[in-house]
């Protein structure tokens, strides 16, 4: 699709060559509306969320309860009058140091209970929170710091002294602050958040989003259930802005934020956290979704309600879920970040695994309007670009007006609207239906393509856990479709029995060119499947067995793919294995790190462990390791001597 500005949706007048009034179209309440076909009506906002900060909310609720437990952190706790005053102990302390309304704070901390009080410290002060990485690379991190304008950066003293960076710095104390002036200086129309994502240019772009928005998300919802009772995980990165809902949906509506002291944790340490604290609602990547339902994990057992999002929901795993566990309320979430964090959610049911899952109706304030390359709406069931609107758009991004102005667009009739780039279509019932993004389209042998629906025929096959699809050579003559799935337990299936099956079930243009099965898909620190690290994997060494003979291992290698092979679940067999293409990922490189040092007493930083890939890389690796720690113990002492 071009970048043309949409046109004005006209309620009232048809478009031109149509011959019709607009359709009522469904909203978010499900009554009728005369908005124009391929438009929602608002999303109803809560009366507590409107025009609040959310300091208010946390305040309203240390009034109301104020022994409620709020945080809970390993051994700590916080109740919310306790918090409320750390939070204003600190605002207090951030005035002192000359914090001033308006200004941009960034924030180094571990996920801790110190990460959710100084979020409230700033907004108390009037700051705005610019949340840091501490495992991001420091020119990334500088990036950030010098497009967001921060004045001061606060955080975890360790944190602070190992990173050195530039401008002034405060350390957040071990113990919360018990004392401090009432004060709150927050803005319901001034920005809670600078959220960083990816930039096409390669450097991170800052998406500033204000309170309102934030607030408006997580009071008293309507698409996910939470009550005073619940206890909300917290187990994403600050910088993720699903961390935003976990941990302000909980203390929004009374609830208590159970943080994940596991900076990394893996798939067993989540389950053990759950039940240990109880935990009743949760957030999970997609692909962290499928990966817990591929194993029917005992994670759902503790849990009520589940929300999904950052990609196409697989109807398989769904539906593996909800029969394993019939009374968990499963909730598929979309939303960039620029609309802050979730736009549109659907509550799925068993009907809804039938067919790919829809992303559903716009929430608290949204507005959804499904238009073509001209800007106009389109029909029931045909599809568009979804553009955003309501009253949850981000300001814009920070420092960047142009992009601010191309990606956020003035309506004359639907107001200002957010070009997701995500193509859609609308049910007769209003419930809106995914169908991938529109930078993903590509063209193989002359034929567009959306990956999404290779991928959901993929997912649909009885031995197929999970798949993703991209190009290989994109944009060269050479481009062919690849595709990559996890296994059903049970036997293997064929990349080739794939490719034929799917023959009947899709047109010949989109049957990959190759299917790879791996043991996992590899995922980015956030969670999300890492594409980068698929493309071009399909013809690399290593990546389907049998491929050639392959030389015995050596000792050391043996080792090295015995320790990978604990953690990966499958047999390693070949030296030229890598980590990524087998289904490794960050989560299980800290695993394996963990047992090199334990099985064979060598310390690989994960820096060191992602540098050598492959199995007789981290092998020669190993070896130096052990030959560096020994080989200074009697450097000058003849082999027969009696020296000890």
């Amino acid at each position: 699709m071009t970048t043309t500005t949409p046109q004005p949706l006209d309620t009232t007048t048809p478009q031109s060559g149509d011959t019709t009034a607009p359709r009522p179209v469904v909203p978010a309440d499900g009554t009728a509306s005369e908005w124009p076909p391929g438009a929602h009506a608002p999303a109803p906002v809560p009366p507590s969320a409107r025009a609040a900060t959310l300091p208010a909310l946390v305040a309203r609720h240390a009034g109301l309860t104020p022994n409620a437990l709020a945080v809970v952190d390993g051994d700590t706790t916080l109740t919310y009058d306790r918090l409320l005053q750390a939070g204003r102990a600190l605002a207090a302390r951030l005035r002192e140091h000359g914090v001033a309304r308006g200004d941009r704070v960034a924030l180094l901390t571990a996920r801790s209970s110190r990460t959710v009080v100084a979020q409230l410290g700033l907004w108390l002060a009037g700051a705005a929170c610019v949340p840091l990485d501490p495992a991001q690379p420091r020119p990334r991190t500088e990036a950030m710091i010098a497009d967001a304008e921060v004045t001061l950066t606060v955080g975890d003293a360790k944190l602070l002294d190992a990173a050195t960076f530039p401008g002034p710095v405060l350390a957040l104390p071990e113990e919360p602050f018990t004392s401090g002036r009432a004060l709150d200086e927050s803005d319901p129309d001034g920005p809670a958040f600078i959220m960083f994502t990816s930039g096409s240019t390669g450097r991170p772009k800052g998406v500033v989003v204000p309170h309102r928005a934030v607030a408006e998300l997580v009071g008293a919802p309507d698409y996910v259930s939470v009550t005073g009772r619940d206890r909300v995980l917290f187990h994403s990165p600050m910088t993720f802005d699903a961390s935003t809902f976990e941990v302000w949906v909980a203390l929004a509506n009374g609830a208590a934020v159970v943080v994940c002291t596991e900076q990394r944790p893996s798939l067993e340490d989540l389950a053990r956290h759950v039940e240990r604290h109880g935990v009743t609602v949760a957030f999970f990547t997609t692909a962290l979704f499928h990966q817990l339902a591929a194993r029917r994990s005992r994670v759902f057992a503790q849990l009520r309600s589940v929300v999904v999002g950052g990609e196409a929901m697989a109807a398989a795993q769904a539906r593996e879920v909800l029969t394993a566990f019939p009374w968990l309320e499963l909730v598929n979430g979309y939303g960039p970040t620029e609309t802050t964090t979730f736009a549109t959610a659907h509550r799925v049911t068993a009907q809804d695994c039938e067919a790919p899952i829809p992303i559903g109706r716009p929430i608290a304030g949204a507005t959804a309007h499904v238009l073509d390359a001209e800007g106009r709406p389109v029909d029931a069931g045909d599809r568009g670009e979804l553009w955003i609107g309501g009253s949850r758009l981000a300001h814009g991004y920070t420092g960047l007006p142009a992009l601010t102005a191309d990606r956020f667009v003035e309506d004359a009739a639907a107001g200002r609207l957010y070009r997701t780039g995500d193509v859609v279509s609308l049910r007769p019932d209003g419930v809106l239906r995914f169908h991938g993004r529109n930078d993903d389209q590509v063209k193989v042998r002359g034929f567009r393509i959306e990956p999404a629906e290779v991928e959901h025929a993929l997912r649909e096959q009885p031995d197929v856990d999970d798949a993703a699809v991209t190009v290989d050579g994109a944009g060269t003559p050479e481009a062919c479709l690849v595709a990559f799935v996890v296994a059903a337990p049970g036997p293997v299936p064929a990349g080739t029995a794939l490719r034929e099956r799917l023959t009947a079930v899709l047109p010949a243009h989109l049957v990959p060119d190759t299917v790879t099965v791996l043991e996992r898909l590899p995922l980015t620190p956030a969670g999300k499947v890492d594409r980068r690290a698929l493309t071009g994997r399909a013809h690399a060494v290593g990546d389907r067995p049998g491929d050639g003979p392959t030389a015995p291992m050596t000792p050391l290698e043996q080792a090295v793919a015995e320790v990978w092979s604990q953690s990966l679940g499958s047999e390693v067999t070949r030296a030229d294995a890598e980590f990524l293409v087998l289904g490794g990922h960050s989560l299980l490189a800290l695993a394996v790190t963990d047992d090199l040092r334990e099985e064979l007493g060598v310390e690989l930083s994960l820096a060191e462990f992602f540098a050598a890939p492959t199995v007789a890389a981290q092998a020669a690796l190993v070896e130096r390791a052990l030959l560096a720690a020994h080989g200074d113990l009697h450097p000058e002492t003849p082999e027969h001597s009696d020296v000890h």
